[in-house]
């Protein structure tokens, strides 16, 4: 039984951080060819200023600041819990349980679910944009969450590897 747990607890983390990452790389593979497209357009002054300082912006606000300091370590450490702690549903739900949709704590959970909720509000605003507005918009995204995906990769090869992970699960 216990051999069985350490195989499904092994399998539910893989599945919950591959089911994470593979999100955020559709949503990088979906946008990168609008941000580019961006770019086939005459940027004006004003656009490239705009573009640069969109993409500096993201880069630390959402690349460092929400992925590498917040996001990536939790959803690691959320992962590495997993994998130590499988129920049937964290298993079966084990994306959802990785980012921080359920058995979190109460400020994890508020903060998943406003913050899930204001992405979808500003993909909907942007949808709206005319290029290479929205291009620029999305050249920021992307850069945020590339930086992302890398320091996802970077916390779960950090996590296996350590005796001991030094970032909570937050877990309920």
């Amino acid at each position: 039984m216990i051999n069985e747990n350490k195989y499904l607890g092994t399998l539910g983390a893989i599945w919950g951080f591959a089911g994470a990452f593979a999100l955020i790389g559709y949503a990088v593979w979906r946008l990168t060819p609008l941000a580019l497209n961006a770019l086939e357009h005459s940027l004006s002054s004003l656009q490239w200023t705009l573009l640069i300082g969109n993409v500096l912006f993201m880069a630390y606000s959402e690349g460092y600041k929400g992925f590498q300091q917040a996001f990536a370590p939790r959803v690691a450490a959320r992962s590495l819990y997993l994998s130590q702690n499988p129920t049937p549903t964290r298993l079966l739900l084990a994306p959802l349980f990785v980012i921080g949709y359920f058995h979190a704590t109460r400020r994890r959970l508020v903060t998943s679910y406003l913050l899930t909720v204001m992405i979808i509000v500003l993909i909907i605003l942007v949808h709206q944009l005319d290029q290479p507005w929205r291009g620029i918009v999305d050249a920021g995204v992307v850069i945020g969450l590339g930086w992302g995906l890398i320091s996802m990769l970077y916390f779960i090869i950090k996590a296996v590897t350590v005796s001991h992970y030094p970032f909570s699960p937050e877990v309920s």
